[in-house]
C-alpha cells in the first residue's frame, strides 16, 4: 500500500519497545552511492558514553553501489535510481541471509529546513497527564504543515508550566497551563513523494523517513556533546546539510546543495580530465591546505579522450589544491552563514563534528576550525557492531545512524490522533483496499 503523502505528513514508524529485539533495514540514497544495511537491534545495558541509547546494533549485512538517477539527494531518474536501490538491497539481504519488507529511508535532498512552532492547552486536571501532552502536541503539529512541504520529524524541544520553561518531562507536575517547543523539520513535498514511489516500486514498504543530518547525528556524537551544544556537518557528494544538537535535542537542521561531486567537476573542467579520473585525484591527492612541495609534487591525469594511445599530460599538486580549495572555502563558508542566520552559532558553533565521503578531504578539518569554530573533528559511527572495515568510516555516519534510529522514534511527534484514528479503521484487508483506492486515486 502506497503512504499517503498529500496531508503533509512522512511515514512515521512505531518505536522499538525498550525490552524488545527487532530486525530493521535501512536504506541511505545518496547522489554518489546507495546503501542498504539490515541490522538486529538488542536492548542493551547503559552506557556511560551513549546513555541514551536502549539497544545494541548488530549488522547482520551491508550492501552499496554506485548511485544512478540520484541528483542533489533526489529523484531524477525513476528507472535508474530504482535499479541501484535494488542492486544495494539484494546485495545486503544475499550477506545477512535475511529478506526484508519494510527500510527506514535517509534523506538529504528536498531542501531540507526547519521550523519552532509554541502551542498551549488548558489543563482539565490539578496535574499533567499524558492525555495533556498529546493534546499540547497535535495543537502544535496543526501549524507545521505547509503548501509544497512535508514535515520529516515533528521534535518536542522542552515545555513549560504557567510560562516556566526548561521543563523536561512534565507528566505528574502541577499547573494550570501546559505549553510546548516543537522543532519541526521538513523538506519538499514532490521530492519525497518520487523517492517513496522509487522505494516502493522496489516492492519496499517505507517505515520512516529520516533527515540525513539528524542520522549521522545519532550514530556519531556522545551525550555529552548532544547535551553541551554541536554542529554535526554532512557533507556528501551532492549536499551539504548540518544539525544543531543542543540540551540533548536536534535544534535546527539546514543545507547547502553544494558538494563533493561539485568539487569533482571543477577538478574534471580545470585540469581537464575525466570524471572517474578527477574523483580519483581528488581523493588521493586533493587537499584544501597548500605547501610548499605541491609544486614539486607532480600528478599523472589521463587523457581526456580515455584512449591508451594518447599520452597522459602531468601536473603540479598545486594546481589540484587552486582547483578543490575555492569551492571548498565556498560551501565551509555558505554552511557557517545558514549557521550564523539560525541564531545557534554560539557554543554549538564552537564544536563542529563532519561527517559524509566529502569530510575526508584533506585539509577540510582545519578550514572549518578557520573559518566556524575552534573544535572540529571527524564524525564516525559509534556504537555499532560488526560494520564491515570499509563501512566505519565518516562517509557511512547517516547509514549507521539510519540503524540507531528505531530507538528514538518515539520521541517524536507527527500527525494529530484523530488521523490516526482515521487511518486505523479499517484494519483488515478491506479496510487496506479502501485506504489504498483513496490514496491513489
Amino acid at each position: 500500500m502506497r503512504h499517503r503523502l498529500t496531508q503533509g505528513f512522512a511515514p512515521k514508524m512505531r518505536p522499538l519497545p525498550p525490552k524488545k529485539s527487532g530486525i530493521v533495514g535501512v536504506l541511505d540514497i545518496g547522489t554518489s552511492k546507495v546503501v542498504c544495511a539490515i541490522a538486529r537491534l538488542k536492548p542493551r545495558a547503559t552506557s556511560d558514553v551513549l546513555g541514551r541509547r536502549t539497544h545494541s546494533v548488530d549488522v547482520l549485512g551491508i550492501g552499496h553501489t554506485r548511485a544512478h538517477g540520484i541528483k542533489g539527494g533526489a529523484v531524477v531518474d525513476m528507472a535508474k535510481a530504482e535499479l541501484a536501490i535494488r542492486q544495494a538491497v539484494d546485495m545486503a539481504e544475499r550477506a545477512s541471509g535475511v529478506q526484508i519488507a519494510s527500510v527506514v529511508v535517509g534523506v538529504s535532498g528536498g531542501r531540507l529546513a526547519s521550523r519552532h512552532y509554541e502551542a498551549a492547552v488548558r489543563l482539565t486536571a490539578p496535574s499533567v497527564e499524558e492525555f495533556d501532552i498529546r493534546r499540547v502536541l497535535e495543537a502544535a503539529s496543526t501549524y507545521a504543515v505547509g503548501d509544497g512541504r512535508a514535515v520529516m520529524h515533528a521534535l518536542p524541544v522542552g515545555y513549560s508550566l504557567d510560562g516556566r520553561r526548561g521543563i523536561g518531562e512534565p507528566c505528574g507536575m502541577l499547573g494550570r497551563e501546559l505549553g510546548v517547543d516543537m522543532h519541526v523539520i521538513t523538506a519538499d513535498l514532490t521530492a519525497l513523494k518520487n523517492l517513496v514511489l522509487c522505494v516502493e516500486r522496489c516492492h519496499l514498504s517505507i517505515e520512516a523517513m529520516v533527515a540525513a543530518p539528524y542520522a549521522a547525528a545519532l550514530s556519531s556524537l556522545t551525550d555529552d556533546e548532544m547535551e553541551l551544544g554541536v554542529t554535526l556537518i554532512d557533507m556528501g557528494a551532492g549536499t551539504t546539510t548540518f544539525a544543531v544538537v543542543a540540551g540533548g535535542h536536534c535544534v535546527h537542521v539546514d543545507g547547502v546543495a553544494l558538494g563533493g561531486m561539485h568539487v569533482t567537476n571543477d577538478v574534471a573542467r580545470g585540469l581537464p580530465a575525466r570524471l572517474s579520473d578527477a574523483e580519483r585525484l581528488k581523493a588521493l591527492h586533493g587537499s584544501v591546505v597548500a605547501v610548499s612541495s605541491d609544486d614539486h609534487d607532480m600528478l599523472t591525469v589521463p587523457p581526456l579522450s580515455g584512449d591508451k594511445r594518447d599520452q597522459p599530460h602531468m601536473v603540479p599538486k598545486s594546481r589540484l589544491v587552486t582547483i578543490v580549495r575555492p569551492r571548498a572555502e565556498e560551501i565551509v563558508e555558505l554552511i557557517r552563514d545558514r549557521l550564523k542566520a539560525s541564531g545557534h552559532a554560539g557554543d554549538a558553533g564552537r564544536r563542529i563534528v563532519l561527517t559524509g565521503g566529502a569530510a575526508q578531504l584533506q585539509g577540510l578539518a582545519d578550514l572549518c576550525t578557520k573559518v566556524i569554530g575552534p573544535q572540529v573533528r571527524i564524525g564516525r559511527p559509534l556504537g555499532v557492531s560488526r560494520l564491515p572495515e570499509a563501512a566505519r568510516g565518516a562517509a557511512f555516519a547517516v547509514t549507521a545512524g539510519l540503524l540507531i534510529y528505531p530507538q528514538v522514534a518515539g520521541l517524536e511527534h507527527f500527525e494529530p490522533r484523530r488521523r490516526q484514528a482515521a487511518g486505523a479503521e479499517g484494519a483488515g484487508y478491506f479496510g487496506r483496499v479502501g485506504r489504498w483506492l483513496r490514496d491513489s486515486f
